[in-house]
């Protein structure tokens, strides 16, 4: 499995080697061993969730409070998204910054997003099936969102496509809003978790 960091802290991409003959592929799309050593601990897995969604559909930016926030590992198993991670955590080097990644059922690649990264992805063909493992149960009460087109995010949607959000989605806050209402997670608090977790990480 070839892991590729990005400009990011904590956004790092996996690419599964496949193996293909007359009956089709077969591919490890997740290995908790290759995901500690990139990350420095193992990722806890609390809850695995999957979405289906058609051409056009937008969801997120999505992120957690900090602790513990809600890490995830995220792949496309069938069609293709474009999927944005944006550093949400005040005070990091790269706040504001995304990274967009293209996720399909061809080169099957997987995105790692820590804890204080937002999550976004927009479907590119017909329909899109993702699943994501968590790091920590969905708790409404710790869950926020941002605005996906909000123009200070600036994130790179790929023009001719009419996106389709969630109520949710569509009336959550700009970038600047949420920062002045203190939602956004803090880059020395998650720094502080992780190191949380580097001290019990076992990568045996």
């Amino acid at each position: 499995m070839e892991v590729t960091p990005t400009g990011i802290s904590g956004c790092i991409v996996f690419t599964p080697r496949q193996f293909a003959d007359d009956r089709g592929r077969f591919l490890e799309f997740y290995r908790a061993d290759v995901l500690a050593q990139a990350v420095g601990h193992r990722l806890a897995l609390a809850q695995g969730n999957t979405s289906v969604s058609r051409r056009g559909v937008l969801r997120g930016v999505h992120f957690a409070d900090v602790p513990p926030g809600q890490a995830k590992y995220v792949t496309c198993l069938s069609g293709a998204v474009l999927d944005v991670v944006t550093d949400l955590r005040e005070g990091s080097p790269t706040f504001g910054l995304s990274e967009a990644v293209a996720l399909d059922d061809r080169d099957r690649r997987a995105l790692y997003i820590a804890e204080g990264l937002g999550h976004s992805f927009l479907t590119l063909s017909e329909s899109a099936t993702v699943s994501y493992l968590c790091s920590t149960p969905y708790t409404p009460t710790r869950e926020h969102e941002l605005n996906p087109l909000d123009p200070h995010l600036a994130l790179p949607w790929p023009e001719g496509t009419e996106p389709v959000l969630s109520p949710k989605d569509a009336r959550a806050p700009g970038l600047h809003d949420a920062r002045e209402r203190g939602l956004l997670p803090s880059y020395d608090v998650c720094l502080a978790y992780r190191a949380e977790l580097l001290s019990g990480g076992d990568l045996a």
